[in-house]
């Protein structure tokens, strides 16, 4: 890695969803930080526990609360977006150089982005004008964690080597759960599309209402060369780059002239 220009260790915030003691932002803490040393300055602002699926949801219901666990970890009662708002914009008391959410506790790829609480804590922090990647291992249970996190590490070496040549950029990074000399190097991709979702699943209560849980997601539609699921079905790392923006632009194009014919009438 080479020197930073900053006279400063780089500042770097790392959050997630499955909460502040979940194995993969253990891991990643704990190879960033033998990995970097001094030279890596890492705040960790989590939620306190599971929010999987809160995508970026703020909450503005009611007060956040900030607490200090232990190993130094801050963690909120909140959404994952609510932990890094919160950090960027004023507890940290400065701009981190890069924010990483992960390493999460199965896939975020094709649809799952649109719901994924890992994807939406990157998110916040590119919106707040930052840089930011989540990391994902693609099986559930954390098996090869250790391999995850060493790609995972390898990715912010290169990208803090490099921070303007990376540029205000929201990378999402699935990596295989293969030991680390079976996995293979990282393509660009673009994200893939699921099928529709499994129906909901009811169940009854105890006392005999009637609850639903909600079912699995859609098994892989568009998974061809070039997916996000092809890339990590044949080994590779897959890293997506993301934008904010939901504008259609070709829909957008069609609909000009829908708006602009003579649809509206007043009274």
């Amino acid at each position: 890695m080479t020197t930073t220009p900053l006279n400063r260790p780089f500042r770097l915030l790392l959050s997630n969803d499955d909460g502040y003691s979940a194995p993969g932002i253990l891991a990643l803490h704990a190879v960033l930080t033998e990995r970097f040393g001094d030279r890596l300055d890492i705040a960790v602002m989590a939620p306190a526990e599971d929010r999987s699926g809160a995508s970026n949801s703020l909450t503005l219901d009611r007060p956040l609360t900030v607490r200090t666990a232990s190993n130094g970890f801050r963690y909120v009662n909140g959404t994952p977006t609510d932990c890094v708002h919160l950090a960027v914009t004023g507890l940290l008391g400065y701009r981190p150089d890069l924010v990483l959410s992960g390493i999460n506790n199965g896939a975020n790829m094709g649809d799952d982005t649109i719901y994924s609480g890992t994807v939406a804590a990157a998110m916040e922090g590119f919106q707040c004008g930052l840089p930011a990647v989540a990391f994902s291992l693609v099986k559930m249970g954390y098996d090869h964690l250790e391999s995850a996190a060493l790609i995972a590490a390898d990715l912010t070496e290169k990208i803090l080597a490099d921070l303007p040549a990376f540029g205000h950029t929201l990378l999402n990074v699935n990596i295989p759960a293969l030991p680390f000399q079976e996995i293979k190097p990282c393509l660009l991709t673009r994200l893939g599309k699921r099928h529709h979702a499994e129906p909901v699943m009811p169940a009854q209560t105890p006392k005999g209402d009637t609850v639903y849980w909600i079912g699995p997601p859609g098994q892989a539609k568009d998974a061809g060369p070039g997916t996000d699921f092809h890339a990590v079905a044949a080994g590779h790392v897959s890293a997506s780059p993301l934008k904010a923006d939901l504008k259609h632009v070709d829909h957008a194009k069609r609909l000009q002239d829908w708006f602009d014919s003579d649809w509206f009438k007043s009274p």
